[in-house]
């Protein structure tokens, strides 16, 4: 399998994935010209890509949507709840229904030659879910937009070799910037978004000696940047109980506005 982050962040999410014979966008929240050029950055294109598996609806994940299902007549698979908002979406134009695909959350599908599972997760939106991607072996996950994580979760990463998580914020700038309270409560609250901390301990419950490359991703402009991130997760994983060290992992963070190289999981 092979792994490669398009864009990551509050203001765009878009991640590939694939095989030799099958490849996937989970997110098209960027522009059409946008997700063009990152295909083209990572020696990929539109016309390479078989689905678009949509997390949830919010603007920073779907924006290129309605771009790229017309332009290249790609299916689109999300769950109900997310699906209903996409249709009903005046900035998206018109979708073809024909491209629509209703997944449930702990009900595996394939594309092609990979297997996709989706899982629940806590976040402000629709009916939102994460993706569990899996091919000869090998599995990865697109893991962002959690307020928090719990034990089903923790199941659904176990035995991972690539994950792209979410680190959106650190908690004392957050805490200490200029958002209004409202908007911060809920980036804090239990459907808003993972801290630094939050990601390190999560990452602590799914480690393991096979796992080999860790995206940290949805970082929030104003109130996280990427060598903060970087460091406190590093750190948490070196305080904790368990024998695993930070150095014992491939660990990176996804750029805001450009592909990262492709990974070979």
């Amino acid at each position: 399998m092979e792994f490669c982050s398009i864009a990551s962040g509050s203001s765009g999410n878009c991640t590939y994935a694939g095989t030799d014979r099958s490849a996937v966008l989970v997110d098209v929240g960027l522009s059409g010209k946008r997700i063009r050029e990152g295909l083209q950055d990572a020696d990929r294109k539109p016309e390479d890509i078989d689905a678009i598996l949509i997390t949830h609806e919010h603007a920073d994940h779907i924006k290129g949507l309605g771009v790229m299902a017309r332009k290249y007549r790609i299916p689109i698979y999300a769950t109900k709840g997310t699906l209903a908002y996409i249709t009903g979406c005046a900035q998206l134009g018109n979708i073809d229904p024909g491209l629509l695909h209703v997944i449930r959350a702990d009900e595996p599908f394939s594309i092609g030659d990979l297997s996709v599972e989706a899982f629940s997760i806590w976040h402000d939106a629709a009916e939102p879910v994460g993706y569990r991607l899996s091919s000869g072996g090998k599995s990865i996950a697109v893991a962002t937009d959690m307020g928090c994580y719990d034990d089903y979760i923790v199941e659904h990463l176990q035995g991972l070799d690539s994950i792209l998580l979410e680190a959106n914020h650190d908690i004392n700038m957050l805490q200490v910037g200029p958002y209004p309270w409202p908007l911060k409560q809920r980036i804090l609250g239990k459907k808003g978004h993972l801290s630094n901390d939050s990601a390190g301990s999560l990452l602590c419950d799914i480690l393991h000696d096979n796992m080999s490359h860790i995206l940290l991703g949805h970082l929030s402009q104003e109130n996280n940047y990427a060598a903060l991130a970087y460091a406190t997760v590093r750190n948490v994983i070196d305080m904790d109980e368990r024998p695993y060290r930070a150095d014992d992992f491939n660990i990176e963070v996804a750029k805001r506005d450009c592909a990262m190289a492709m990974m070979q999981v």
